[in-house]
C-alpha cells in the first residue's frame, strides 16, 4: 500500500525521485519510510546533547558577529539546546513514544471514526525552519479502537522530528495499521512549509496536502464520504 500525494501547491516542488543532486534545489525528496538516523544516535545521553548543541550553536552564533554578552543573547545557546532535545526535535528518540491502549469495540461500531485538524508543528529537514499544518486521521475498528488524545499523540511523536511531508504522512499511517492491526486507515495532511513561505521563492499562500488511504479507504466512494465529512 503507498501513499498518494495529492498536490494543491503553485510553488514549483519537484517530488520525483533520481535528479542529480545539483538539480535539486529546494525540492522536497522523500528518501524513506524511517527517519535518517545514525547507528549510534543515542550513544549521549540528552544531558550530554544539549551541552554539546549549545556550545555549537554558541558558536554559530559567534561566527554571525552575535554579541554573547548581551543580557537578551547569553542564554540563548542553552535555550535553544533544551528546545531542540526536549521540545521540538523529541520524537527521534524511542523512549518519547506515546504508549497506546486499545480497548474493545463494545458498541459494534463498524463505520469510520474520524478526527479531523489536529494541529501540529513540524520542521522541515532540510531548512531547519517549521512546518505548520493540520492532520485528518481515519479508521475503521476491525474489533479494537484507540482514545481519540491517543490519535494526537501519534501525529505529534512523529511531527517532532526533522521532516518530510511525504515521510509524516507513511509514518502515522504506519503506525496507525500495527495499533490498530487494519488496513482500513486514512491519513491526510495539510500544512504550510515556511522553507517555502518564509525564503526562497517567498509564497505565502501555498499549501500541501498530502494523503494515504488504506483498505478500505482506498475505493472513491470512501474517498469521497472522507472528503465530505473534512469540508464540514
Amino acid at each position: 500500500m503507498k501513499a498518494e500525494v495529492l498536490t494543491t501547491e503553485n510553488q514549483n516542488t519537484n517530488v520525483l525521485y533520481g535528479f542529480p543532486t545539483e538539480t535539486i534545489g529546494d525540492d522536497h525528496l522523500y528518501t524513506g519510510l524511517e527517519t535518517p538516523m545514525k547507528a549510534d544516535a543515542f550513544k549521549l545521553s540528552d544531558s550530554e546533547k544539549k551541552q554539546r548543541i549549545a556550545l555549537l550553536f554558541e558558536e554559530i552564533m559567534d561566527v554571525m558577529g552575535l554579541d554573547l554578552t548581551d543580557d537578551s543573547l547569553k542564554g540563548t545557546p542553552d535555550r535553544v539546546a533544551k528546545m531542540y532535545i526536549d521540545e521540538i526535535f523529541s520524537g527521534l528518540n524511542p523512549a518519547n513514544k506515546p504508549k497506546i491502549a486499545l480497548f474493545e469495540n463494545k458498541y459494534r461500531y463498524n463505520q469510520m471514526v474520524l478526527e479531523k485538524n489536529i494541529t501540529f508543528y513540524s520542521n522541515c529537514e532540510h531548512h531547519f525552519v517549521p512546518i505548520i499544518g493540520k492532520a485528518h486521521l481515519a479508521y475503521i475498528s476491525s474489533g479494537k479502537v484507540i482514545g481519540l488524545s491517543k490519535l494526537n499523540r501519534i501525529v505529534q511523536y512523529y511531527a517532532k522530528r526533522p521532516q518530510v511531508q511525504e515521510r509524516l504522512t507513511n509514518q502515522i499511517a504506519n503506525e496507525l495499521k500495527m495499533t490498530l492491526e487494519t488496513e482500513d486507515i486514512a491519513v491526510i495532511i495539510d500544512a504550510k512549509h515556511l522553507c517555502v513561505s518564509s525564503r526562497g521563492i517567498k509564497d505565502d499562500t501555498s499549501e500541501t496536502v498530502t494523503a494515504y488511504y488504506g483498505g478500505a479507504f482506498n475505493t472513491p466512494e470512501k474517498i469521497a464520504e472522507l472528503q465530505n465529512y473534512l469540508k464540514h
